[in-house]
């Protein structure tokens, strides 16, 4: 079951090959994402040492969950990756001139996790023959619909 989607990332990347990860997070942030308080739009994935973070994810604290700390809604989160996985995104990143981008978060057995995947950037004429497919596609749909 989805909770979020960044839609945004299709009309900026070329997704590859997708993964999904672990987040580990905080009480508060979990009951936050259960409320629907998270965004992916401004949030993007590095790798650090051998590590994968999801940098740039803003949950907003519910008032009533997190009144003993001061939440940082816009903290560093580790993602939860096998190594075989990580290293394999480290190469690729480095290497192929990839980057990681979150798609959507999502429960999997009851647990939150985040797809990300390895895109590649789209060019400007890349954007508009999406775009044109796109509408295209819409149009077809209402032929078929008024016959």
């Amino acid at each position: 079951m989805s909770i979020i989607d960044n839609r945004a990332v299709f009309h900026e990347y070329f997704i590859e090959e997708r993964y999904e990860a672990g987040v580990m997070l905080q009480g508060w942030e979990v009951k936050a994402i259960r409320a629907g308080r998270v965004q992916l739009k401004e949030a993007y994935v590095v790798v650090k040492q051998e590590e994968v973070w999801l940098i740039g994810c803003h949950i907003s604290a519910l008032p009533t969950a997190s009144t003993h700390i001061h939440p940082d809604p816009t903290r560093s989160r580790k993602l939860l990756l096998h190594a075989q996985e990580i290293r394999k995104l480290i190469g690729k990143v480095k290497v192929a001139g990839y980057t990681l981008a979150p798609i959507n978060l999502h429960y999997t057995k009851g647990r939150i996790k985040l797809e990300i995947g390895l895109a590649k950037g789209k060019k400007l004429h890349d954007k508009r023959a999406t775009e044109k497919d796109r509408e295209w596609q819409r149009e077809k749909g209402r032929l078929l619909r008024d016959k």
